[in-house]
């Protein structure tokens, strides 16, 4: 069963900003060199495969692109829906991120002339286009904002929210953009620091802070709502 927050989380008082949260994480991790693709074309395709899997079960899938010399937008805007189903199957839901795949390649290539004139519409622009694609949501789209086409936008994922909630008592559902505004409000503003934020982030959730939290061993849990609470409990 996963822990919850505790209720009285939200009274504890932190000593604690996202930034220095930020620094406590990138001291104890290192510098994290991510997202996991070589380019952006491999970038684009990771986003829409990691949705509802894990990335391992993505590098199997952008493995087999690989070894088939297919992990590039403009083959796969020409390739059978069949021959893509097959190459990405170890991603799971392979049927319907085929056909997301294909669609977004559909729109890349019929109407910019390549990935760098649909990459290079304004923050704004961009996001709202790629929101109107079908099966790109908020994560998937700053995905690629920010790892692919280097705009200044922060990720949030499921770590992120997991790890906002624990630490700081924020609410599970809270809306997408406030979230991402209350983080990138609070952090400098640059490009490098929201990319490696968002690494630490998934590093904490995947090593610590997961659905059955190692609160004991966690780096941070000095300063973290969830932990003190508990501590305060016993």
């Amino acid at each position: 069963m996963v822990r919850r927050v505790p209720a009285n989380a939200r009274d504890v008082q932190l000593p604690i900003t996202y930034y220095e949260l930020y620094r406590r994480l990138r001291k104890q991790f290192g510098y994290l060199d991510w997202w996991p693709g070589d380019t952006r074309d491999e970038i684009i395709i990771g986003a829409i495969l990691t949705q509802q899997t894990s990335w391992k079960n993505v590098e199997k899938a952008l493995e087999n692109l690989r070894k088939d010399n297919s992990i590039d937008l403009r083959k796969i805007s020409g390739m059978g829906l069949a021959r893509l189903q097959r190459l990405i199957r170890p991603s799971g839901f392979y049927r319907q991120k085929a056909r997301r795949l294909k669609a977004l390649c559909a729109y890349i290539f019929s109407d910019y002339a390549n990935l760098d004139s649909f990459l290079g519409r304004d923050r704004a622009t961009l996001r709202k286009e790629l929101l109107g694609l079908n099966g790109v949501g908020k994560e998937t789209a700053d995905s690629i904002m920010l790892y692919a086409a280097e705009k200044r936008v922060f990720v949030v994922d499921a770590y992120t929210r997991r790890i906002t909630g624990r630490v700081y008592g924020v609410e599970e559902d809270m809306d997408y953009d406030r979230l991402a505004g209350l983080i990138s409000d609070s952090i400098p503003a640059s490009i490098k620091l929201y990319k490696d934020f968002h690494a630490q982030l998934v590093e904490l959730g995947k090593r610590y802070c997961r659905p059955r939290p190692l609160c004991a061993e966690c780096p941070i849990n000095e300063h973290c709502a969830y932990f003190i609470s508990l501590s305060k409990d016993r």
